[in-house]
């Protein structure tokens, strides 16, 4: 994936060079809080803590603001490498920060989709259909029949009907449930995969893009870039953060890091955490899935279709295509890699996995289809300061797992995608938390 540092025209387009410039003259000398990560968890919580009048300084080890929601403009049309989708928009309060911005919204259509086998023929409408509806079948079957946690693709197994030996099947159990959940159906929890809750309403997308929900709440906020955390000290009087420029102290600590930072070990925490928060984090699921965008100079598929489905041999290679010319005037179909194959996506090249795919389209579309002009690919499991895409309940972890991170230990407070089981893996969730530990030390 190509991470860059915004520059000041980046900024200045976002609204964001006040954040950005190191002359700030608001920036915080002796914070009442330190916030570690700049993404959506950690902006929420300095926010609420800044306008409560607070003293908050937020350490961010990259270059900008975001965390894993991340647009990129280089193909000529806002491309989400991280968060793509406001999931549940009625009552979502991203919902609510798009409307402050006053951003435009596309409403998605789950039902614009031609699914195709490997070879290009076209899979009926009705027999996808009769799928989801075989797919329900499978997924009532599971939550009735499942009485001690097993792994979905063993009680798939146990209650379903030959679903992981049938082609369609199993390109639904990747595209729907893989994609939803991050993981593979090997490592799922049987028992917890669907127990989480939900906002209703049609997913939508925000073609001006995702990050433009940010600047409102980075607004004059002390946030300073390239403090990359080494060790977190905590106690009854305080906490101490060093990074690689120095040491901050204040008298709490709202910590963001991603699960797959925490479950590296990367970070030194003095005392070690207690030993159910270092069970939790071993036991939850950081998911994998591999996004690539292939712009092309003119569209060969159909330009009025939302999505694509190809029932590839491997399970997970590519089995879902988004064509943005539905909602943008640019040809690029981005394609997304999802459970024991996100992995194995993650670490090819960008030439080498532009070509795994292309593959994968030639199949449907023909080999006359051109080479890509332009390409942009994600590997957050790569990424230093996300190790993963998203959370998920894993074989043997409980949703204790993920609400044990609402309770502070003492003056530190967690927040981010993965400290609440309702809404685990979503961009809500993370928000929601960061106003949740701000509310803590508030009170």
């Amino acid at each position: 994936m190509r991470f860059r540092p915004p520059t000041r025209r980046d900024a200045l387009k976002l609204g964001l060079a006040a954040t950005l410039a190191p002359e700030a003259a608001r920036a915080v000398s002796n914070p009442n809080v330190l916030v570690v990560g700049a993404g959506i968890a950690g902006l929420a919580a300095a926010r609420a803590l800044a306008d409560a009048g607070r003293a908050v300084v937020v350490l961010e080890a990259s270059g900008r603001i975001g965390g894993r929601i991340h647009t990129d403009r280089s193909l000529g049309l806002p491309v989400e490498l991280g968060a793509g989708w406001i999931h549940g928009p009625d009552g979502n309060p991203i919902s609510d920060l798009a409307g402050r911005a006053d951003l435009q919204t596309f409403l998605t259509d789950d039902n614009s989709l031609e699914v195709y086998r490997a070879d290009g023929t076209a899979v009926r409408d009705a027999d996808v259909v009769a799928g989801e509806a075989r797919l329900a079948r499978l997924a009532a079957a599971v939550d009735d029949g499942v009485d001690n946690d097993i792994a979905m693709s063993e009680a798939i197994r146990r209650f379903g009907n030959g679903e992981l030996e049938d082609p369609l099947m199993r390109w639904m159990l990747s595209a729907y449930l893989e994609f939803l959940t991050g993981g593979s159906v090997h490592d799922i929890s049987a028992a917890f995969w669907d127990e989480d809750d939900a906002f209703a309403g049609t997913d939508v997308i925000l073609p001006d893009g995702y990050e433009r929900i940010l600047p409102g709440l980075a607004r004059e906020l002390d946030i300073r870039f390239g403090e990359m955390v080494q060790s977190i000290a905590y106690g009854p009087e305080g906490v101490s953060v060093t990074t690689e420029n120095g040491t901050f102290e204040a008298k709490h600590l709202v910590c963001t890091l991603p699960l797959g930072v925490l479950k590296a070990g990367r970070i030194a925490f003095d005392p070690p955490l207690p030993s159910e928060y270092q069970r939790s984090i071993q036991a939850l699921g950081m998911g994998q899935a591999t996004k690539l965008a292939l712009r092309f100079d003119a569209p060969f598929w159909p330009q009025d279709v939302q999505y694509f489905g190809v029932v590839t041999e491997l399970m997970g290679r590519w089995p879902y295509f988004m064509n943005t010319m539905t909602y943008g005037d640019a040809p690029i179909l981005m394609g997304v890699s999802l459970g024991a194959y996100a992995p194995i996506a993650d670490t090819m090249s960008e030439d080498d996995a532009t070509a795994d795919m292309m593959d994968v389209l030639r199949g449907v579309f023909g080999n006359t289809i051109p080479e890509p002009t332009g390409v942009l690919k994600t590997a957050w499991s790569n990424d230093p300061l996300a190790l993963g895409a998203y959370s998920f309940a894993k074989l043997g972890a409980t949703p204790d797992d993920f609400n044990r991170f609402a309770e502070p230990i003492g003056p530190l407070h967690f927040a981010g995608e993965h400290t609440s089981f309702d809404y685990h893996g979503n961009v809500h969730c993370a928000y929601l938390s960061g106003l949740r530990a701000a509310a803590a030390i508030l009170a």
